[in-house]
């Protein structure tokens, strides 16, 4: 039951999937959060960005600029920007619900999640996993910054309506702008990941709030 449509999604209404993006957490929810994603990229296309910028390239964490004296709080095994926060020797901890997502040298860094109340507030840049909008922790997680932290949000569903996450105290989305349809979804059928699609059939964004 946790996921009842193999066979039954193709030619269902969007509007019925929607209601699945504010039931229950799991892939369902998931599911729901897609169709939103979808319907609001035929919106994108048609509106000028609104308060902030569309930079299409540029990855989130150099948008975030990051200084090496910064403290930085990652929610999620985001593997290359901690190899990056390692590189510049930012202080930097990873709230992680699954440990075994990071290797040996990550470690050192780990937090559990449940320790956000006590970590999240000593970031100066937080950035957060976009799985926390499937799992429902995105607001929380938002609400224990301190007021004068940058608020990074990544993953391929964030870009679908910016207005909320701005005006909700984000300052970066990082996101994915699919090139080609039929090739990405040829490459995730198989297992494929970022390391197969980018630069061939999908391309980074990121989406800063303007002044």
């Amino acid at each position: 039951m946790a996921m009842p449509f193999p066979g039954k999604l193709r030619g269902r209404r969007a509007a019925d999937l929607l209601d699945e993006a504010v039931e229950q957490v799991g892939i369902r929810r998931s599911v729901g959060i897609a169709t939103l994603n979808a319907l609001a990229q035929i919106v994108n296309e048609n509106r000028p960005p609104q308060g902030f910028e569309i930079v299409e390239g540029l990855d989130a964490f150099a948008g975030a600029e990051v200084g090496a004296g910064e403290t930085v709080v990652v929610v999620g095994a985001f593997v290359p920007f901690l190899r990056e926060l390692r590189k510049i020797g930012a202080r930097h901890w990873v709230l992680e619900k699954d440990p075994s997502t990071l290797k040996s040298h990550e470690m050192p860094y780990f937090k559990e999640a449940e320790r956000a109340p006590d970590v999240v507030p000593e970031a100066d840049v937080l950035i957060i996993t976009g799985t926390t909008l499937a799992n429902d922790t995105l607001g929380s997680l938002i609400a224990l910054a301190k007021p004068s932290a940058r608020i990074v949000v990544v993953g391929p569903t964030v870009t679908m309506i910016p207005d909320a996450f701005f005006e909700r105290g984000c300052h970066i989305l990082g996101g994915i702008k699919v090139t080609d349809p039929d090739a990405f979804l040829a490459v995730i059928a198989e297992g494929g990941s970022g390391y197969h699609f980018f630069g061939k059939s999908a391309v980074k964004i990121t989406l800063r709030r303007q002044a």
